[in-house]
């Protein structure tokens, strides 16, 4: 979370964020719990009519350094390309891993599921692994029948481990048993019977949406024996499951052999049955065999790395469509870290060649030899792709469901802006998932530019897209485009034009939306610019399927050199959703054509949310309605202040006109008055920015003294709480007595609310 100061000693995270025992499971669910109000709750992307749902899908396994690692106090590897993947696993050698809730947050914002870990590893896990099935019994002799050998099952674990992904509003897990059963092939069958009490249980508590994938470990006689395909000795694992990850030491024969195997099994076995197919029951396709891919090349075939292109081009997600687990991708930060002059931004230009290629077109990505193996035949798997070559570049959820909002940040920055004001600079930067948004899917590596019209025949401009960590609307940075254009003796080069797509999305027939961008135009006086928002489909159907009515941006100047735009528009379209780009058609006018010119424009905010109705009723003005500061223990000195803040939000509905029951008659149809369905969605809030100031006595307190910003909420998937030390308190309390503190409220919308719908709260030190 961007925050003041450095050092932080006691920031109030994820409480519980991993358990290394059952036993501490068990203990935690002594105490009552409520559900993360902060936590986005997963919204699934809309299917396209026409798009392909048979093309295999990404996992992506996050394994850095042992996980839990982000602070507000620098930089950290951070996940950008969500459009990319449809699961994130956020994964740690923890008993039970919960995911932090900003990278819930991150996940569920662009539609991707977020699973926790649930691991037995080596022999000492072995009475934890026995525990599981039986329950939290007093004594594990008591799980099992004299009579038959058998064991007793539990559904105890389940409904715990189900109860706990509901809580913290994550949606399943990788169940990763590497270690063998001492009971055989009889405790290998009773943990694929446990296995489906949990997918049970996750449905139940979670959604039909929850997920349970098992990792190609165990056998079914109980032995710690890799597979490294779907074979028949780990398929009842498989079918008791929702997806199989399977292990990496696979030969490029294989991905084909375990894709012919499942082509075998009996569709009944896959839910593919009217008797079998039901809400517990999702039917199994080659997508949900998710064959290993290891960044690290630890016995991968190609070697990892840049090199894991090699490994995929075998799995063949596009036309074979199995679908691909990525362990360990944080390889590009972890393996470059302690090399001379390594920062930040050499890690992002690594990382962005990895997953999406080059930033200039015609790059050659130089890759390094693969490991020769003496036992496979060399194949030619070509030059370098990236891994963006492989997977469908999907649009975030339907923004009538989830409004979106982005501020393309990648997680981190070293400033933080309030509507283009520095609030806050720090030396060494933060790290913040839960202010993680999209970083624009369609401007990277390099936006897909075209002339505006179909008129213009020459070469088109040149784009290059960056962040900029030293400038920001609301959030760390801004998106920065940059264009070069060649010179022109055409007779109308003196107005030229391009559409620059930035996001894509994905919307419903028969909606009207609004979409609103703020931005800064940057050019030199050989330049000037005419910038409109604009909307356009992505999917093309039959003929009148995907027209869309647009409607006239509105501009609006904004401060320190911001403007903004708005825009309404509807889907036409007769047959379901569709893919849209939202962007800037940008005209531009050189002084003189004939020469080549260069422009910039920073990208601070883009939303799109459901337009209100027609005619307008307004649902009210959200605010933060009251706060409250609780001390941990008296103090005598403002310097060591610490505490919790707390506060509450509300919906303050317009005033109403005077109403007379007895004006209409009892039968008149017509209500009174009519509220909008959107009304839960007025009074959501994305974070909050906290400030405080500082008053030598009561008498002098007023609220014309400048505020100090120390920090925003996000850290601990809390809605509305900010823990307050004395390292993000401002310096020079020495001799003040009494503090403000000041909660500011920024919209699902990203709008920032004026300070008469925010609250404050006073702390005096009494003499």
């Amino acid at each position: 979370m961007p925050l003041r100061g450095v050092g932080h000693s006691k920031l109030v995270g994820d409480e519980a964020p991993f358990f290394d025992s059952l036993a501490e499971l068990d203990a935690w669910f002594t105490q009552p719990h409520s559900k993360l109000a902060g936590v986005f709750q997963y919204q699934p992307r809309p299917q396209v009519k026409g798009q392909s749902d048979n093309r295999g899908k990404l996992l992506v396994c996050h394994d850095y350094k042992g996980g839990y690692t982000e602070s507000p106090s620098g930089t950290c590897y951070t996940f950008n390309f969500w459009s990319l993947c449809d699961t994130f696993v956020y994964f740690s050698h923890h008993r039970i891993t919960v995911p932090p809730s900003g990278w819930i947050n991150a996940a569920h914002k662009q539609g991707v599921k977020m699973l926790g870990v649930l691991i037995l590893e080596h022999s000492e896990s072995d009475t934890d692994g026995l525990k599981l099935l039986l329950g939290n019994v007093p004594s594990l002799s008591t799980g099992s029948d004299a009579a038959s050998g058998s064991i007793r099952l539990s559904a105890h674990y389940a409904s715990c481990l189900a109860e706990l992904a509901f809580q913290r509003g994550f949606d399943g897990y990788l169940l990763n048993f590497e270690s063998s059963l001492p009971g055989g092939a009889e405790q290998a069958r009773a943990l694929t019977a446990w296995i489906t009490l949990l997918r049970a249980e996750l449905r139940s508590k979670v959604g039909t949406h929850a997920d349970v994938v098992w990792y190609d470990s165990v056998i079914i006689s109980g032995e710690l024996r890799y597979q490294n395909r779907l074979n028949h000795r780990n398929l009842p694992f498989f079918l008791a499951s929702d997806a199989l990850f399977t292990n990496y030491f696979w030969p490029p024969n294989y991905p084909a052999l375990g894709a012919g195997y499942f082509l075998s099994i009996d569709p009944v076995l896959l839910g593919n049955s009217p008797i079998t197919r039901n809400v517990q029951t999702r039917v199994k396709t080659l997508q949900s065999v998710l064959t290993g891919v290891d960044v690290w090349g630890r016995s991968q075939y190609g070697g990892g790395g840049f090199n894991s292109y090699r490994a995929i081009t075998h799995i063949d997600p596009q036309s074979l469509g199995l679908s691909v687990a990525l362990f360990g991708p944080a390889w590009t930060w972890e393996s470059e870290q302690d090399k001379p002059g390594w920062n930040w931004e050499q890690w992002w230009d690594y990382e962005r060649k990895l997953w999406i290629g080059p930033s200039h077109p015609g790059e050659i990505v130089p890759v390094p030899d693969p490991p020769k193996l003496s036992d496979v035949p060399p194949y030619n798997e070509g030059a370098f792709k990236p891994l963006s070559a492989f997977f469908v570049n999907t649009p975030s959820p339907d923004p009538a469901k989830s409004p979106f909002y982005t501020c393309f940040s990648p997680g981190v920055g070293w400033s933080w802006f309030v509507d283009g004001v520095n609030v806050l600079q720090t030396e060494k930067g933060w790290t913040d998932i839960d202010k993680q948004c999209s970083i624009g899917n369609l401007a990277w590596p390099t936006p897909a530019l075209k002339w505006e019209g179909d008129g213009r025949n020459e070469d088109l401009p040149t784009a290059s897209t960056a962040f900029d960590m030293t400038d920001g609307w609301n959030g760390g940075n801004t998106l920065k485009i940059s264009v070069r254009c060649g010179g022109s003796d055409a007779e109308d080069a003196f107005f030229r034009c391009i559409w620059l797509p930035v996001q894509s999305l994905t919307i419903s027939a028969g909606r009207s939306y609004e979409t609103c961008i703020a931005y800064k135009p940057g050019s030199d006086e050989t330049v000037d610019l005419d910038l409109t928002v604009m909307v356009k489909p992505l999917s093309l159907g039959e003929e009148g399927e995907t027209k869309l009515e647009v409607g006239q941006a509105i501009l609006t100047d904004l401060l320190h050199g911001w403007s903004k735009q708005e825009l309404t528009f509807t889907s036409t379209s007769t047959s379901g959703p569709i893919s849209i780009a939202v962007g800037l058609v940008v005209g531009f006018v050189a002084k003189d054509p004939s020469l080549p010119c260069n422009f910039a424009l920073s990208l601070g905010k883009l939303a799109v949310y459901p337009s209100p109705p027609t005619p307008p009723i307004s649902v009210g003005s959200p605010r933060v309605f009251w706060a409250r500061f609780a001390p941990d223990s008296a103090t005598d000195s403002l310097a060591n202040l610490v505490g919790v803040l707390t506060w509450d939000t509300a919906l303050s509905l317009p005033p109403m006109p005077p109403i007379d029951p007895y004006k209409n008659h009892p039968e008149d149809p017509r209500p009174a008055w009519v509220l909008d369905d959107a009304l839960p969605q007025s009074i959501s809030f994305l974070y909050f920015n906290v400030y405080v100031t500082t008053y030598a006595s009561e008498t002098a307190m007023s609220d014309l003294l400048p505020a100090t910003f120390i920090g925003t909420t996000g850290l601990d998937g809390r809605a509305n709480r900010f823990y307050v030390e004395p390292q993000c308190l401002p310096q020079g309390l020495e001799g003040k007595r009494c503090l403000r503190f000041y909660v500011q409220g920024v919209t699902n919308l990203g709008e920032v609310l004026p300070w008469e719908r925010c609250a404050f709260v006073d702390y005096i030190i009494k003499p």
